[in-house]
């Protein structure tokens, strides 16, 4: 029970794009013998989110706990994900957490920390780390159409959060967390052992 009601936010975990400077989708991909759209899921869910909605395109998943939506437009970029996401969350989700498959080190800390600033009133919250935002993204429900409306291309929530900083609590995640990201063969090589 939060002190927003008996629903706490849901997870959003943006998983459809093709990896093209990697050669292959990233949903896919294996670190430790997990796939990286189940190791999202488990650390949206473990940090406290319900439900959690994965938007795919590229590939098509199934993944256990976890409501799966299907982007037909991923080609365009993140931010018709982001729109497809938002819009397949229930009605009753009085905010999201938005991550991205690609960044392995995100964790179920970091996710939990965003909660607490949610339930401390926070409307829109932020990871940082070394005081610069990254992901996740926790984003308050009467936020989610001006979002969703300014995530055009490639560029996410991106726009309305850089038009409306005020609304933004920092939240420091160094200590638990890293936005290292999967983007070439490169980045994946630096992640096996």
């Amino acid at each position: 029970m939060t002190l927003h009601g008996a629903q706490p936010p849901a997870g959003l975990l943006l998983a459809a794009g093709g990896g093209s400077r990697l050669g292959r989708p990233k949903a896919l991909l294996e670190l430790d013998g997990e796939r990286l759209v189940d190791r999202g899921v488990h650390t949206l869910r473990d940090g406290g989110c319900a439900p959690v909605v994965v938007v795919a395109g590229a590939v098509t998943v199934e993944v256990i706990g976890a409501v799966v939506v299907p982007n037909p437009d991923w080609a365009t970029g993140m931010g018709s994900s982001l729109r497809a996401g938002l819009a397949a969350l229930p009605p009753e989700s009085p905010a999201a957490v938005i991550a991205l498959v690609d960044q392995p080190r995100i964790t179920a800390t970091a996710v939990s920390r965003l909660l607490t600033a949610w339930e401390n009133g926070a409307r829109v919250a932020i990871a940082t780390y070394g005081g610069q935002p990254r992901n996740p993204v926790l984003i308050a429900r009467e936020y989610f159409a001006a979002v969703a409306a300014s995530a055009i291309g490639d560029t996410g929530a991106r726009p309305f959060l850089r038009a409306n900083p005020d609304l933004i609590t920092p939240v420091p995640c160094d200590d638990v967390a890293s936005p290292d990201d999967i983007d070439t063969p490169a980045d994946l090589a630096a992640y096996q052992p």
